[in-house]
């Protein structure tokens, strides 16, 4: 084999190993569920912990922390650290946001990433003066339109999967700093065998506008409808899957 053709070979290995671990980080933060204790606006803190799989093998874990801040103030963080051979990928998206009435408000919301590539942050004001206004750190604003952040529209998604609903639609800003509408539907209800242990769930699929991946996520009503299983396939190919390993209401 020739040094060239070998350089060729690594430099595909690296770039496909670097976009599976991409996957499986963004992929769970963009399906990632909170916990409510019945159809009403009522949110229990609590953490779950995931282990993330990729080949058959265990590349590293992720976490998502609920946790009230005062009377109405709330804080919702994500956790993730990945690696697979010499790659590695470490992220956190912290939101702070308010509880009013039945509405689930923006307030605060900040991502940040490194390890193998660019370091990556970002920051995202909610301003609720006037006809509100959102303000992006890289120098884009709009006009708030009650769209959410990239966590907090699936706080929503717990509620509505608690009242039974099968269908539904969700304007947000993503951890880049863009517009973003995703659909979510449910299509089956299954029994898991997850590390944390056998649970009854709702399986759900993401639907966005690339045709080119597919996510799935399996929420438990014994948990809340908390997240505990998520799937992403690109053009057919499984590129990662993310299980719940530990579950405690705080």
């Amino acid at each position: 084999m020739s040094k060239s053709f070998q350089k060729q070979v690594m430099r595909t290995s690296n770039a496909r190993a670097k976009s599976v671990l991409a996957t499986l980080v963004i992929s769970l933060s963009a399906v990632s569920a909170n916990a409510f204790a019945d159809t009403s606006l009522t949110i229990e803190p609590y953490k779950a912990t995931y282990t993330a799989y990729k080949w058959g093998d265990d590349v590293g874990q992720a976490s998502i922390e609920l946790s009230q801040l005062g009377e109405e103030k709330y804080s919702l963080i994500y956790t993730s650290k990945v690696s697979k051979f010499f790659l590695s990928d470490k992220r956190s998206e912290h939101s702070i946001f308010l509880i009013q009435g039945d509405n689930i408000v923006p307030s605060e919301y900040y991502y940040s990433r490194s390890g193998t590539g660019p370091d990556k942050s970002l920051e995202v004001s909610f301003s609720h003066q006037g006809n509100g206004k959102i303000t992006i750190d890289n120098g884009n604003a709009f006009e708030w339109d009650g769209e959410f952040d990239n966590q907090i529209y699936r706080l929503d998604l717990a509620k509505q999967l608690a009242k039974g609903e099968t269908s539904l639609t969700y304007d947000f800003i993503n951890y880049r700093g863009q517009r973003r509408q995703y659909g979510v539907e449910v299509v089956d209800n299954e029994t898991l065998k997850l590390p944390y242990g056998d649970l009854k769930t709702v399986k759900v699929k993401l639907i966005r506008d690339s045709k080119k991946r597919e996510t799935f996520a399996w929420f438990a009503p014994s948990l809340d409808y908390a997240l505990v299983r998520l799937q992403q396939f690109k053009e057919g190919e499984e590129q990662g899957d993310i299980k719940l390993k530990a579950f405690e209401t705080l």
